[in-house]
Formats: structure tokens, C-alpha cells, sequence
């Protein structure tokens, strides 16, 4: 299994150390194990659960939500119907967000041919 250092995990997720530190918290991020020195040492998994937080955080989920999915994943197979939902009403709010994105970019880009015909 790999280990890897804090700035590893830095570059690999683009998390901030503080963003690292703050995550495990508020249990976002389950305890770090760390060296003899006391040096945190992420594991696989570690980075690989960071790369989930990541697309929540991405996509706007509240930190609130992020930690509610993260107590599911952690009660087991048996809340994997509860993630479902969870993941879905996000999924309905970020489908809201590109609807909305998308229609503010077409008047952008009706102002772009305007401005264009004018010049």
C-alpha cells in the first residue's frame, strides 16, 4: 500500500495543507496516521476519498452535506440507499446551476454577435 506525504496529496487533490488539517477536523477526513516524527502520512484510500470531497466541493455541495455523506459511507453498505438520495438532490442542484450557467452564456453570447454587428 502507498504512503504519501502531505505536499503529495497537495499536488495530487489541490487541497491546501490548512483545507487537509481543517478537513480532518471536522471528520470530513477520518484521522491521518502519522510517522515516528509525527508527520502526517496519507494512505490510497485517503487520497482517494479527498478526490470525492473534491468533486462535492466542486460542484457546490456544502460542507454540511459533505460531512452527512461521509458519516453514510462510514455507517456502512446498509446507508447506500441514503447516499443515493443524497447524491441525487445534489446532482438536481448542480443540473439547476448548468441550466442556469448556460443560459447566461447564450445572452453573453448574444451580446458578442451584437457588439460584433456594430463595430
Amino acid at each position: 500500500m502507498s504512503v504519501y506525504t502531505p505536499a503529495e496529496v497537495v499536488e495530487e487533490t489541490g487541497f491546501t495543507l490548512d483545507t487537509l488539517r481543517y478537513y480532518e477536523k471536522i471528520g470530513l477526513l477520518e484521522p491521518v496516521s502519522r510517522n515516528a516524527a509525527g508527520q502526517r502520512r496519507f494512505t490510497e484510500e485517503d487520497v482517494g476519498w479527498l478526490g470525492t470531497i473534491r468533486c462535492l466541493r466542486d460542484t457546490g455541495m456544502p460542507i454540511a452535506e459533505m460531512l452527512r455523506f461521509a458519516d453514510l459511507v462510514r455507517q456502512g453498505d446498509h446507508t447506500i440507499a441514503d447516499r443515493i438520495k443524497l447524491l441525487e438532490e445534489h446532482d438536481g442542484r448542480v443540473r439547476d446551476q448548468i441550466a442556469n450557467l448556460t443560459e447566461r452564456q447564450r445572452y453573453i453570447h448574444d451580446k458578442i454577435s451584437y457588439y460584433r454587428r456594430v463595430v
